[in-house]
């Protein structure tokens, strides 16, 4: 049922004199305030952050609560909406149903967050199903922040007004009023019902509350006993006043650090679609450009970058706000964003092209961290018409494996991806800095405690090493073809050393047999040739010269001993020797305890 011109005109004054409360000084402090229904509440007329670039204030009077009919006429008026960056309704209809049974039994059901703006955004979303009608251009608009499913739920329930656009029993079922259901504080007397499912003198329809007339003709075939009990549940929902809180700024960056905040509550909200909101225009939508770049990284394995809107946006921020936090962008007007966001999509190949040339990455998920695209792309914001110097590729690639061996991505990362976004601008800017000056520490046991487990930052880091020594084929000695083994994350281009049928017959430690020393790049085809063999069995199929195999694989002549342990110790050694040297690091300490204590319990289970 939508409002009439008085009823909408009476709503219109009223927030016009809450927002004259807002924004006169108030005496007294907190003072009782009669709600228009009749209820006394203690009110804190308005509580403010900081003038200045930065202010905002919580306002409030006579809108502090809303009834549902209120709410309802609000949102049919237009002057409550959804903002294109709040996710989509997502609650099923028997979540709603339990809401409905909160209500009747005056348990707390929340309250709705406002966002009041004079510039209403150029994207909104949808209430559920259901396309609002626009709002008097004149009048300041409430988007919801917070509250958002609660107050589609309530609407949807109750309004005759609107025809839904999308109709989805997945989605939403009406909600009636169960009168055989057992009375409990547990269980609910509300249910989400299809046509079929309903029983005319069991289930009563809630969307009638609101509508005398229609309450009345389904109620005359009641008993009295019913008449008497829907009148007092329907009772409780015209009774009902949710708490509104009206958030008014015009400062971007106090919505984004509400939005935030409430986010960290528990309620996903999406900063993407807030900045996509602030950005849009006719020539331009941050969606379609981001997509537009997961297309063109798609060509090369990188389509995972474009798709994943979380990094895209810290790599924006980066380049345009020297912070890799999305929040940083909302500083900027969309204006900014628009006209440098073509840097930033350079900056981006740039950086991927980077990582593709140095070190042989040919899909993302063979990257330890894609948030090391974060620094590089910042690095490559700055001069892009200009090629990188032999110094600053060197710090670069020492700054990556260093971040790579180090974990130095790993937990909560912010602090690092700050630091390292702003030294790797110096770098380029000024020809040096400390970028790759990270505390890092790597010994033999790191490969002999990493397990070889695709998903994991060790063995993403571990194929990366291979990698960069141009491996061979164990049975051929041709050079494997990296092009292919590193563009497919599933091809499984990597096998055990000592066969793992071989060791488990020689009853090694299973953590043993497959930590990352025992790995190294060898086909599936040769793989299967050497089967269970032991490696001074399958060294008669290898060609006579396998000095190039055991350069290319980093791999010890004790191979071919048949001694697991010491083939352990010495690959290990191998390997972090090389690892040492892209890292551009000294030698590190002897072999930490629980190194030794690893190689104990192999050579024992080794030796019985």
């Amino acid at each position: 049922m939508g409002s009439s011109p008085t009823a909408f005109n009476r709503r219109v004054q009223s927030a016009r004199l809450m927002r004259a409360n807002c924004t006169a000084p108030r005496p007294g402090g907190d003072r009782p305030t009669s709600h228009p229904h009749g209820t006394a509440f203690p009110l804190n007329a308005r509580a403010e952050l900081p003038h200045g670039p930065g202010s905002a204030s919580y306002c409030g009077d006579v809108s502090d609560h809303l009834s549902i009919q209120e709410a309802i006429d609000r949102l049919l008026d237009g002057t409550i909406r959804i903002p294109g960056f709040q996710r989509k309704f997502v609650w099923p209809p028997q979540r709603c149903a339990l809401l409905m049974d909160s209500i009747y039994k005056g348990y707390p059901v929340g309250s709705i967050l406002l966002w009041r703006t004079g510039q209403r955004l150029k994207r909104e979303n949808r209430l559920g199903t259901f396309e609002l009608p626009p709002p008097d251009k004149d009048y300041p608009v409430d988007y919801v922040l917070d509250g958002q499913q609660r107050l589609t739920a309530i609407f949807t329930s109750f309004q005759y007004s609107l025809s839904a656009i999308d109709q989805d029993d997945d989605a939403w079922l009406p909600i009636y009023y169960d009168f055989e259901a057992v009375e409990d504080a547990q269980d609910s007397r509300f249910v989400a019902l299809s046509n079929d499912q309903v029983e005319s003198e069991r289930h009563f329809p809630l969307k009638t509350f609101l509508e005398p007339v229609e309450f009345s003709l389904l109620t005359r075939n009641l008993s009295a006993d019913r008449h008497r009990e829907i009148a007092r549940v329907q009772q409780k929902f015209l009774s009902l006043l949710v708490p509104v809180q009206t958030f008014e700024t015009e400062d971007r960056q106090s919505v984004a650090i509400v939005f935030e905040r409430v986010n960290r509550m528990g309620i996903p909200l999406d900063t993407y679609q807030l900045l996509t909101a602030w950005t849009w225009s006719d020539e331009f939508d941050l969606q379609e450009r981001f997509q537009a770049l997961a297309d063109e990284f798609s060509e090369f394995g990188f389509e995972e970058v474009g798709d994943d809107s979380e990094l895209m946006m810290r790599c924006t921020a980066a380049v345009l706000s020297q912070d890799p936090s999305p929040t940083a962008l909302v500083t900027k007007n969309g204006g900014e964003v628009r006209d440098a966001f073509p840097v930033v999509e350079s900056a981006i190949r740039l950086a991927i092209d980077f990582v593709r040339h140095n070190f042989g990455v040919r899909h993302i998920k063979f990257l330890p961290y894609s948030s090391l695209l974060i620094p590089l792309a910042a690095f490559f914001s700055i001069d892009q018409n200009k090629s990188i110097s032999d110094n600053q590729r060197a710090e670069l690639c020492r700054w990556f494996w260093r971040s790579c061996f180090s974990h130095r991505y790993s937990g909560n990362p912010q602090r690092n991806i700050r630091r390292d976004l702003r030294e790797a601008m110096q770098l380029r800017t000024a020809g040096s800095s400390d970028l790759a000056n990270v505390a890092f520490r790597i010994d033999p046991g790191f490969f002999l405690q990493h397990g070889f487990t695709t998903r994991t930052v060790a063995t993403k880091s571990m194929i990366l090493l291979l990698a960069s020594t141009q491996p061979k084929s164990f049975l051929s000695g041709q050079p494997v073809p990296l092009e292919e083994v590193l563009s497919e994350p599933n091809r499984r281009e990597y096998h055990h050393c000592y066969p793992r049928a071989y060791l488990t017959a020689q009853q090694a430690d299973h953590a043993a047999i497959n930590c990352l020393a025992n790995f190294a790049m060898i086909s599936r085809a040769d793989n299967r040739e050497i089967s269970a063999k032991a490696p001074s069995e399958y060294r008669k199929i290898m060609p006579a010269d396998v000095r190039p195999i055991l350069a290319g694989g980093l791999l010890p002549a004790s191979l071919f001993e048949d001694n697991y342990p010491e083939f352990l110790v010495d690959r290990s050694a191998i390997l972090m020797s090389r690892a040492l040297d892209l890292c551009g690091a000294a030698p590190a300490s002897p072999i930490s305890p629980p190194t030794l204590e690893l190689l104990g319990q192999v050579e024992g289970a080794a030796s019985e």
